[in-house]
């Protein structure tokens, strides 16, 4: 696995400010400012729109406060009257903008920069911490780290309770462990270290990043003052990622409080994907008696036992319990899982029925059923399912792929099978894998000589030396032969044309 980037060498996003941030008194908006949509001049208030009445800070912050600013369009609309208004370099209005536009997240983080560029320098931590978090739950860490906890720390802007929790979060995200533990170190000295909210964040940082120690998170465990439930499941979810079945199961039950539906879940989903089924539905029964609520994790993790036991009668059980409570089966996540038990319990019909009756259909939903259609030999159907899946606007991947091919395979559809291979290639540039190459050098060593060797001129030469590859690697001599004898061929007469333009262009010199 490769090292996560150095957060000091991390490039930093060209819309946030790179240079010093002006005083109140001089104030200037980054170089985002002119390029955003977003943070370009937002639209007028519409005619009798309240927002025509504001003219204090007072009624302004009002105003963003009210349940009616809580759309984009409704923020951009109040954001533009308060420019209008001059009110726009208010430091408490420009935090109120800031957190609302990094609530509402996604394209308006780029907004949320230009409100944060506009605070007198330095701005106050709590601003500083709304970017660290947005950017973290926008799946951007690095950024968030690179940019905000770095130059926080130049400004010397001393960081509060909350700014080290959100930056050791940022850390687990991105997998910058060495980071995380300078930030720990930080905290220790700053006599942030007993904030539980804190601890709890390290120990998730410790139990899920690469190298990180175990043994040091429960060490933290131990000497905390206080724990709170999020503690105890921070640790046992943790340990069950690390694959330690036993430690996890022996502080679950341990805990004093009232465990919730997130420890019990990381147990049964544990025992479930580690061969242990009866476990995993022991400990559902024992959730079921304390009256715990599960979630779609939980049915998903049962759903995963049931095919572990080979009983379709458990998986129709489980079905029909999450369809009585609360319509769990209704969403991808769980359609998805009743899609894979069915099949792998010996019901492509069921499967099927369950497919068709999802209104949400994810990537891995359709991998799940055109997979399930080529391992019960129709692989037709799984082709079509395919090309279903194109229609539909998804663009397949590596899993959906080895899927469809692997069903041709099965079914010797050694045309259709080398127009995947094709799209594969030239179409989606999905560069194939071991599994990819053993079901092409399948198909061909199947099929008839004259048949394989009309489709072979049919591709280019790029699909055939990838062919050779396959061939060759995976022993397919039948099939090696006609590849090899039809590119040696293309390239003598390739060679013959140019030796032959060569010498029509003597003559006619």
């Amino acid at each position: 696995m490769a090292a996560p980037p150095c957060v000091s060498c991390a490039a930093e996003p060209p819309f946030l400010p790179q240079a010093p941030i002006h005083s109140s008194s001089s104030s200037s908006s980054s170089s985002f400012s002119s390029s955003s949509p977003s943070s370009s001049s937002p639209p007028p208030p519409a005619p009798g729109s309240s927002v025509r009445r504001v003219s204090s800070p007072r009624r302004a912050l009002r105003l963003l406060s009210a349940a009616r600013c809580h759309t984009p369009r409704h923020l951009r609309q109040a954001h533009g009257h308060i420019v209008r208004r001059g009110l726009g370099r208010n430091p408490a209005l420009l935090t109120a903008l800031l957190r609302r536009y990094a609530a509402h997240g996604g394209a308006h983080i780029r907004a949320a920069a230009s409100v944060f560029s506009e605070l007198p320098f330095p701005p106050p931590p709590f601003a500083w911490n709304v970017m660290i978090r947005a950017l973290t739950l926008e799946g951007r860490p690095l950024e968030a780290l690179s940019l905000f906890y770095n130059r926080m720390a130049a400004a010397g802007v001393p960081p509060d309770k909350f700014t080290l929790p959100f930056a050791v979060k940022a850390c687990s995200s991105c997998g910058e462990l060495r980071k995380g533990m300078e930030l720990h170190a930080r905290a220790v000295k700053a006599g942030l270290g007993e904030d539980i909210f804190l601890q709890n964040t390290l120990m998730h940082l410790y139990l899920h990043c690469e190298g990180g120690d175990g043994l040091y998170a429960h060490i933290l465990f131990t000497r905390m003052r206080v724990r709170n439930v999020v503690s105890w499941t921070t640790l046992v979810s943790g340990l069950v990622a690390r694959g330690d079945l036993e430690f996890a199961r022996a502080v679950f039950e341990e805990m004093p409080l009232r465990r919730n539906v997130v420890t019990w879940t990381a147990l049964v989903d544990a025992y479930a994907r580690n061969g242990r089924p009866e476990d995993a539905f022991e400990m559902f029964r024992r959730m079921q008696v304390e009256n715990v609520r599960p979630n779609e994790f939980t049915v998903v993790a049962l759903l995963i036992a049931c095919t572990e036991l080979g009983s379709i009668e458990l998986g129709r059980w489980v079905h029909s319990y999450a369809r009585d409570h609360g319509g769990l089966d209704g969403g991808a996540f769980v359609g998805t899982a009743l899609v894979d038990m069915y099949s792998k319990c010996g019901s492509l019909v069921e499967a099927r029925r369950v497919f068709d009756g999802m209104l949400e259909r994810t990537l891995a939903t359709w991998n799940a059923m055109i997979t399930s259609s080529g391992i019960h030999g129709h692989g037709a159907e799984a082709v079509t399912l395919f090309r279903e899946m194109e229609a539909a606007g998804l663009r397949p991947d590596e899993i959906t792929f080895r899927g469809v091919l692997s069903a041709c395979a099965r079914a010797r559809m050694t045309r259709e099978a080398l127009e995947l291979f094709r799209l594969m290639l030239e179409e989606y540039e999905t560069a194939p894998t071991a599994d990819h190459y053993r079901c092409v050098a399948e198909i061909l060593d199947q099929a008839g000589e004259s048949e394989v060797c009309r489709l072979l001129e049919q591709l280019s030469a790029d699909v055939r030396r990838a062919l050779l590859v396959a061939c060759r690697s995976y022993g397919a001599t039948k099939a090696e032969a006609l590849v090899h004898s039809i590119e040696t061929s293309r390239r003598s007469a390739a060679a013959g044309v140019g030796v032959g333009g060569e010498w029509l262009l003597q003559d006619n010199g």
